[in-house]
């Protein structure tokens, strides 16, 4: 490639919202649970799709899209290959960002916090519901390893799919399931001239824990 590629120029205004203290549920949880089914709603394709940054030991970050697949109050959950990139990067440093972007609404969330893995159950559970052709793409795959080529991959899945014929291919032990527990979250409502409306939730010090909000400049 020859020369800069410039997009300084490259811009949009947010128009579609505006976000204001009053409005925000006191809990972060059901917050985003309005916002993601408000994305849904405005036909966002992929609403569940979040951004999931790690780092290693050594603090080299990471990042890439990943689902959401289920939360509650006690966390955020998605699943994988324990084997992977972030796999190895989570079990090294097991702490991590979620971020989602949902553009025709021009929001985003941030949500900060530890990680754990998902107990085998709830692995197990989310694995049998998946469709057949994923359980099997699933158990063929070592993610993140090198492979040859994509004909030695098919025949992977191949060789799984001739010997467990009735679709019932077992889960390998590391595919498994995640859970970030927020301890911070951000809600963002991009407005016009860029002065976006930013909220905040931590954890108060004291005993009770609380979420407390706060406005953040822009």
């Amino acid at each position: 490639m020859e020369g800069e590629i410039d997009h300084r120029s490259t811009r949009r205004d947010f128009t579609h919202g505006e976000l204001h203290r009053q409005e925000l549920d006191s809990n972060p949880f059901q917050q985003l649970a309005t916002w993601l089914a408000a994305a849904k709603e405005a036909g966002t394709f992929d609403a569940t799709a979040m951004v999931l940054a790690t780092a290693d030991a050594d603090g080299h970050p990471d990042a890439r899209y990943v689902l959401l697949k289920h939360f509650d109050e006690q966390g955020l959950c998605w699943y994988s290959d324990q084997r992977s990139q972030k796999g190895q990067e989570l079990a090294a440093n097991p702490h991590a960002a979620l971020v989602f972007y949902w553009p025709e609404n021009d929001r985003q969330v941030r949500i900060n916090g530890p990680v754990e893995p998902l107990d085998t159950a709830a692995a197990e559970s989310y694995f049998q519901q998946r469709p057949s052709r994923s359980r099997y793409s699933a158990a063929a795959s070592i993610q993140s390893q090198v492979i040859a080529s994509r004909a030695d991959l098919e025949a992977r899945v191949a060789e799984l799919q001739q010997r467990y014929p009735e679709d019932n291919v077992p889960r390998n032990p590391a595919w498994g399931g995640y859970r970030l527990i927020p301890e911070r979250f951000e809600f963002w409502q991009g407005r016009r001239d860029r002065l976006h409306d930013r909220f905040v939730y931590r954890r108060s010090d004291d005993a009770s824990h609380a979420w407390l909000i706060e406005r953040l400049m822009p």
